[in-house]
């Protein structure tokens, strides 16, 4: 009785951790639209790529006035135009190109056929890792910061950084574990508070600006005495803007939503423009008012690290003028959003993987499903925190490479898609954009090498996890929809008793090569000479694709019944269509191959890579795999 409680339990568990794992996509090929449960209003939407974007209030305008100084309102100013007239433009295009969520990259994989097109997406998707990991992990890092430093929380707290960030990470998995639309509903929430608190606080920093004109004459004063004019300022901000490409955060995650917006696909790309172009231009207002505010109000020293306004500029300001009440439910609202960050993150990571390594056949196929994604992606985000300690200075490196390397893809593809479509002043438009955002980049991993090289780590781990996966199924059953068209099927029907196929390398052009292929196969397997034979031949198309849909097409050449077909490798092809001859015809198939010699270790690599090799043991393989029963299992014959 335990034993089949045990059994039924962990069943349930499988099941429910399963949970949306259709079995028709188990072998699909095609890069078709996937729906979530339930969809939602753009604005809802937003709402959930926003609590990145917006949360980045909570720490911005501190690293802006560390960076730049007194320059900090035209640094931003600067990084705000970038916005406005490069990143938004960018990827309101990549919405129009890709309106299914997978962003950039699917742009860029469409450029390079092959085995390097499938490189350049894991290579991308390990930057894709890295800016959305760190995003969950900085975001809570930073959040456990407001807690500690909070005048109201027990100072014991100030030492278990590593334990209050790796138990918000928990609890954000738990909220995807029991489902998306929570996540919706409490991001809407969250972004209308916190977004409405710093409308009182950004307000009150600036009506003190006004009500003191003498520190505006002091900030004046500081920057004619640091700089020779307007075009030094100008100059100085340009060398500091790469340390404020954070503020750049959450345009990736905001197509890659796409898939929640409802509607039909084209009001699914009006929604993500409205999306993106409303989310940029709120965020640009507060990003300029909150630098002007801060840069005046507080005093340098208090951005240093140990000081009062250290990675929380606002809430400093909250609690200077509006007092500790108020400072507190702010910091309870800015703790919640960038808590919720990760949220972002997380459904960025949960519509992009599933989309790619499962259909490269680079990921176990429960990747397919949300609630293993959402257990693997959240005992990453524990070890990186407990490796960095939770510090949040120490992360912002990689997570600006991510999402640097993200945005520049993205114009880069964006300039090319413009190009080919004949658009050449948007084309070169784009490659401005494209050449501003490189020098962002390459300053940014000049200053924090750091950065590129836990990127790289993050693409070497995915090249490395992703090559082993699709070496270990390899021998799985790899073929979609299989179908004949109306002479294969009448070829097939023609024949009575076991259906016997000769595997063939085609060359249509030898007449004799059929007549000694079938004299052999007759001899060597003793079968009669009125013994009715069908020639298999299968041609390689792309050999990097996983899995691809079947068509057989049936000629009638040089005398000879013929199946021919084109897929990305031969023994899983051939075991595909004999299964499902026998499904349609009931009849048991059987395969003949001549027998060629070789190295076995050249002839899987030759699989592996070129989809051919040592096809007859491989074949046979497949189908011991697919079809444990012996009795109905297809027969393969070596000669």
């Amino acid at each position: 009785m335990s034993t089949t409680t045990e059994a039924a339990g962990g069943k349930s568990v499988r099941t429910w951790l399963l949970d949306g794992l259709k079995p028709e996509d188990r072998h699909s090929s095609g890069m078709h639209e996937e729906h979530p449960d339930k969809q939602h209003p753009w604005w809802k939407t937003m709402c959930l790529t926003g609590v990145d974007y917006f949360s980045t209030l909570g720490y911005q305008p501190g690293i802006a006035a560390l960076a730049a100084g007194a320059l900090s309102p035209i640094a931003t100013s600067l990084l705000v135009a970038l916005t406005l007239f490069g990143a938004l433009p960018t990827y309101r295009a990549v919405a129009e190109e890709s309106p299914r969520g997978l962003g950039s990259i699917a742009m860029l994989e469409r450029l390079l056929p092959h085995w390097w097109g499938k490189l350049l997406v894991l290579v991308l998707l390990g930057f894709v890792a890295t800016a959305f990991v760190f995003t969950i992990t900085l975001s809570a890092s930073d959040a456990t910061a407001h807690i500690v430093e909070n005048p109201f929380v027990p100072e014991a707290l100030s030492g278990q950084r590593v334990l209050i960030t790796t138990l918000l990470i928990a609890a954000l998995g738990a909220i995807f574990l029991r489902g998306f639309n929570e996540a919706i509903g409490l991001a809407v929430v969250l972004v209308a508070v916190y977004l409405t608190l710093n409308v009182v606080v950004v307000g009150m920093g600036l009506l003190q600006v006004i009500e003191h004109p003498a520190l505006v004459a002091n900030w004046q004063t500081a920057l004619t005495t640091g700089h020779a004019g307007p075009l030094a300022m100008i100059g100085v901000s340009l060398l500091v803007l790469p340390k404020l490409a954070l503020g750049l955060s959450g345009f990736e995650t905001g197509v890659a939503v796409m898939p929640q917006i409802q509607g039909t696909l084209e009001e699914r790309i009006k929604g993500a423009k409205r999306l993106l172009t409303t989310a940029a231009l709120i965020m640009s207002g507060f990003l300029i008012a909150s630098s002007f505010a801060t840069a005046i109000l507080i005093p340098h020293a208090e951005f240093e690290k140990g000081g009062r306004a250290s990675g929380r500029a606002l809430a400093f300001l909250a609690h200077e003028y509006l007092g500790d009440l108020f400072g507190t439910v702010y910091d309870i609202s800015t703790i919640a959003i960038l808590w919720f960050a990760g949220a972002s993150a997380m459904t960025g990571l949960l519509n992009i993987v599933p989309r790619y390594l499962p259909r490269y056949g680079m990921a176990p196929d429960w990747t397919r499903a949300i609630r293993p994604l959402v257990l693997v992606f959240a005992a990453i985000s524990v070890l990186i925190t407990i490796m960095f300690g939770a510090d949040v200075e120490s992360q912002g490196g990689a997570y600006a490479t991510g999402v640097l390397a993200l945005i520049l893809s993205a114009a880069v593809a964006v300039t090319i898609s413009t190009y080919r479509k004949g658009r050449r002043p948007a084309a070169y438009g784009f490659a401005t954009i494209s050449l501003v955002l490189g020098y962002t980049t390459v300053v940014n991993i000049v200053e924090r090498p750091d950065g590129l090289q836990i990127a790289l780590f993050f693409v070497l781990a995915i090249v490395i996890t992703s090559l082993i996966s699709r070496a270990t199924r390899s021998t799985e059953l790899r073929a979609g929809r299989i179908e004949l068209d109306p002479t294969a099927l009448r070829l097939v029907e023609a024949v009575d008793g076991p259906l016997r196929l000769i595997a063939n390398e085609p060359d249509e052009r030898d007449s004799r090569e059929y007549a000694d292929k079938d004299r052999e196969a007759r001899a060597h397997h003793h079968l009669p000479p009125d013994e009715p034979m069908l020639f298999l031949e299968v041609t390689i198309g792309d050999a990097s694709e996983f899995s691809s849909d079947l068509k057989v097409i049936g000629e009638e050449r040089h005398g000879y019944s013929i199946l021919k077909v084109s897929s990305s490798n031969i023994p899983n092809t051939i075991a595909a269509i004999l299964l499902h001859l026998r499904d349609v015809t009931g009849k048991q198939p059987h395969v003949y191959f001549h027998w060629v010699e070789g190295n076995p270790v050249a002839a899987m690599l030759r699989y592996l890579l070129f989809g051919g090799g040592d096809v007859p043991p491989l074949t046979r393989e497949v189908l011991r795999q697919a079809e444990p029963e012996l009795a109905r299992r297809p027969q393969v014959h070596v000669g």
